[in-house]
């Protein structure tokens, strides 16, 4: 397929003009005209980039991309160096921020939720951000912080009584933990994202409702990956996911 057909399949699958978001969705750089090749990655950092190069990628498709909001116009140092890469090889960039958090079938919340063995049982807050889901049984705080620790390979922070028993999870990846006001509301037992702040604790502790904090690459590597292998079984595109793991 050419990158336009490609572009244009991922607009209209994740629908990111539903959203207001903190940088543009979609093709962000573009390369060659015709696709093949896609590398998926959390982020379009020089890591990425090189990887997909040795991979011969056509494209590289991420959840991170570039031009975010409130970030320096100027295209010079490691702005300049990323697309300069991009632009030599002919490698387009695409990215979707926001859309893929929340699809419904291959987004981050829906993917991370599968990965941990969660039932989904709906979604709240705003623009249904938040995804709300039950153990198949009670178990202790901290044996469901094992757990998560186990299945994602990275150890969580975790803020409440490690031994209440928890049943129903809402959770949002990556940098959501602003959301813990509506997950309070939600009347869950314990909610998850993949960063902490200082005033997070607070709420937590205040409200009774337990909090997970496991990382904001860590949670973030499945959608993206789902969403390349969806590409790659719907249209024969070759596909490869490359995690350049992130501490935070």
């Amino acid at each position: 397929m050419n990158i336009n057909e490609l572009n244009n399949y991922l607009n209209v699958l994740l629908q990111p003009e539903r959203f207001s978001d903190y940088c543009p969705n979609g093709l962000q750089v573009e390369g060659k005209f015709e696709i093949n090749t896609i590398v998926t990655g959390v982020t379009a950092s020089m890591a990425l980039l090189e990887a997909a190069l040795q991979a011969n990628a056509d494209a590289v498709l991420v959840h991170h991309g570039y031009f975010w909001r409130g970030e320096t116009l100027p295209i010079i140092g490691i702005k300049k160096r990323r697309i300069q890469f991009l632009l030599q090889h002919e490698i387009n960039l695409l990215a979707y921020h926001l859309p893929l958090d929340a699809h419904a079938e291959l987004g981050n919340n829906v993917m991370l939720a599968k990965q941990l063995g969660l039932n989904i049982t709906g979604k709240t807050g705003e623009k249904e951000m938040l995804l709300l889901a039950e153990l198949s049984a009670p178990q202790s705080l901290q044996a469901f912080a094992k757990s998560i620790e186990t299945k994602l390979n990275r150890m969580p922070q975790v803020i409440g009584d490690l031994a209440k028993p928890v049943k129903t999870v809402a959770l949002c990846t990556g940098a959501a933990q602003g959301y813990i006001e509506q997950a309070v509301a939600a009347n869950v037992d314990v909610y998850m994202s993949g960063e902490i702040s200082e005033q997070t604790v607070h709420v937590a502790r205040e409200s009774g409702m337990s909090y997970i904090s496991a990382g904001h690459h860590a949670t973030e590597r499945y959608g993206i990956q789902a969403l390349g292998e969806h590409l790659a079984q719907k249209f024969g595109l070759r596909h490869t996911f490359i995690d350049c793991d992130n501490p935070v």
